[in-house]
């Protein structure tokens, strides 16, 4: 008698056949991507083996990725200190920081910050000279002898004219304060622009987007606040752009401001102010991609996040498209850049005019997700590096013809004399993989590593391409 109880000893045909299917399936799946897992990482691993070569190909690369050390001792107090920095010691009192003394204007480091003569240039050098140096924090002079007033700007490469523009804030007037707790400003002169073929020698074109003096209605009222200007060119109305953050003395505006111009030199007219998307916007910056469509990124919601969105055909408004990236990570001073397809981002914390640490960026797309990929800062000292070599980010340059290499351009504010202001430009490569291990998204992109190299002094390789 058959136990009616008993389990068969083999699956029926058609259970089988599924499972097999099934098995073979998922297989072929799991094959395919580690297929595209290791053609990823095979070609993420060639284009950064690409850039190292490039990079250790010219000797003066080597130089450039020299890292080069300060031994700063912070000294005993001497005499009073000035307010500003009073105020920012907690009680009881710590010890002081070269943060402090930075921002102390009576400080006995200020030569270190601020030196006093020195030129960021060397005058010496013969024209024709490819081998300019760089003085990061010296004062720079243009052409015609007088310090370059272009702060918290941009540089536009323009194809026609086979030349840099270089625009920003005109602050050649008195620093003061609008009320007890206000920030350190200098009214309204407008936006200055300089030119040069080589990078280094400057003339002065002028100031051209100027203040208005007596309309105080106006967003250009000299009272008001007018930051970061950045230009990009329009091929399809052959307009030059400039977008801008316009504000009142208080920062209660928190607006971008546009104007445009038939020529790179200028006059721009101005055309208005907005709140893109409906958000506020204070420290921003505009990126212009290789396929021509441009992006305003800013800071927005009491600078606790980053916004940034698609520029309309005619780069004159924002669309619709807006992302919100980097929220809750209070970053301002945005700078982008992009190398082998791959999107980068230097931006800065918010802490007024004291320096603070750079963070780098990276996303496959610019509309993100955006990843944190750590501090670009290299050499110097560990003071020297969290604070960005005591200044802040601006704009990030291609350099043509260094795959890899750019020029990092960065303001070292003064805020007790802020037309004093000093600029910051260093060696920026992209090149190996990142230096602590990342939270990878399901693509895994392995992403290259941003470094910024601290110079007392340094120069671009000699025979770069000055023009693209």
């Amino acid at each position: 008698m058959r136990n009616k109880y008993r389990k068969p000893t083999t699956l029926p045909c058609n259970a089988g056949s599924r499972c097999s299917t099934s098995l073979v399936l998922w297989s072929l799946l799991g094959f395919l991507l580690f297929l595209h897992l290791y053609s990823y990482i095979c070609n993420r691993d060639t284009n950064g083996e690409e850039s190292r070569l490039h990079v250790s190909h010219h000797p003066q690369f080597r130089e450039l990725q020299e890292v080069e050390e300060e031994n700063i001792q912070v000294p005993p107090p001497k005499g009073k200190r000035s307010p500003r920095a009073e105020k920012r010691r907690p009680k009881p009192k710590r010890p002081t920081t070269l943060i402090d003394e930075f921002l102390d204007e009576n400080s006995q480091m200020r030569h270190v910050f601020f030196p006093g003569l020195k030129r960021a240039i060397d005058p010496t050098q013969a024209a024709g000279n490819d081998s300019y140096y760089y003085y990061p924090g010296r004062i720079w002079l243009d052409t015609d002898g007088n310090p370059i007033q272009a702060h918290g700007g941009g540089v536009l490469y323009d194809k026609s004219s086979r030349t840099y523009y270089w625009y920003g804030e005109y602050k050649d007037g008195p620093t003061y304060h609008a009320h007890k707790k206000g920030a350190a400003r200098v009214d309204i002169i407008g936006v200055g622009c300089y030119s040069s073929k080589d990078l280094w020698s400057w003339k002065h074109e002028g100031i051209v987007l100027a203040a208005e003096e007596t309309n105080e209605t106006h967003d250009l009222h000299k009272s008001n606040v007018l930051e970061r200007p950045k230009v990009i060119y329009n091929e399809k109305s052959g307009k030059y752009v400039m977008w801008m953050h316009v504000d009142d003395a208080n920062y209660t505006k928190a607006a971008v401001g546009v104007a445009i111009s038939d020529t790179p030199d200028g006059p721009f007219d101005y055309l208005g102010s907005h709140r893109p998307h409906g958000y506020e916007s204070r420290d921003m910056t505009i990126f212009k991609d290789d396929d021509g469509v441009a992006y305003l990124i800013y800071s927005s919601e009491d600078n606790s996040e980053l916004h940034m969105g698609p520029l309309t055909e005619d780069y004159l408004n924002v669309t619709s498209v807006v992302r919100r990236i980097l929220v809750g990570q209070r970053r301002e001073a945005p700078a982008l850049f992009k190398h082998h397809g791959i999107y980068y981002m230097i931006t800065s914390g918010c802490t007024g005019w004291a320096p603070n640490e750079a963070l780098a960026h990276a996303a496959e797309s610019i509309l993100g997700p955006w990843e944190t990929i750590g501090n670009p800062c290299i050499g110097g000292n560990k003071m020297f590096r969290v604070t960005t070599f005591f200044a802040q980010s601006t704009f990030v340059l291609p350099l043509p013809g260094l795959p890899g290499s750019f020029m990092f351009m960065a303001d070292r504010w003064n805020p007790a004399d802020l037309r004093d202001s000093r600029y910051v430009w260093l060696p920026l490569i992209v090149a190996g993989p990142v230096d602590q291990p990342l939270e990878y998204s399901f693509e895994f992109p392995l992403w290259s590593r941003v470094s910024i190299y601290w110079h007392r002094k340094w120069r671009l390789p000699q025979g770069w391409s000055r023009f693209k």
